[in-house]
């Protein structure tokens, strides 16, 4: 076990995944884009906490489907763009662990979430306020499947994969 924290985020489907990461790429500054495009879940849970993490990722993604999700709208950060997304499913997955967690949580991550992922950041206003106005004009709604989770250790910029979970069958929820 590593002592950097760790972050949670959802996976992609591959092809969403690359168009994600294509506008990243174009847009990202190249000296901060060190990891893939991403949608965080929870952007620091304590390391002594990856044990218990573990156990209630892998009975969240047991007991259902891959969610659905849309991406729904652009954001305008202060430096930068993110693609807002929909999803009623992964909300309340999020919720749930978010309450087994929330003694523990950061102030970010016991926040209301915004699930989003950013394009551009660290930008200056007016290059973001283009990009905004630019990707607004050709923007239609998007579906996205998410199959899964993922869970990664911070490492002061670059992020060490830790485990991956599948979303795998309808069935009884953790919750119950």
């Amino acid at each position: 076990m590593g002592s950097g924290p760790i972050i949670v985020t959802a996976l992609f489907e591959p092809a969403d995944l690359a168009w994600f990461d294509a506008l990243r790429r174009a847009h990202y500054p190249p000296e901060r884009n060190l990891v893939p495009a991403h949608l965080t879940l929870f952007q620091h849970i304590a390391p002594g906490l990856e044990a218990e993490l573990d156990r209630r990722l892998k009975a969240e993604c047991r007991a259902a489907l891959p969610p659905r999700a849309c991406v729904a709208g652009l954001m305008k950060l202060a430096g930068g763009v993110a693609f807002r997304l929909e999803s009623p499913e992964l909300e309340e997955i999020r919720a749930h662990i978010a309450d087994a967690f929330r003694a523990m949580l950061i102030p970010q991550d016991a926040a209301s979430w915004v699930p989003h992922v950013t394009i551009q950041n660290k930008a200056e206003p007016s290059t973001a306020a283009r990009l905004h106005a630019r990707l607004a004009g050709q923007f239609s709604p998007r579906p996205v499947l998410i199959p899964g989770l993922a869970v990664w250790r911070y490492l002061g910029g670059p992020w060490e994969p830790i485990a991956r979970y599948r979303f795998s069958r309808p069935g009884r929820s953790p919750r119950s």
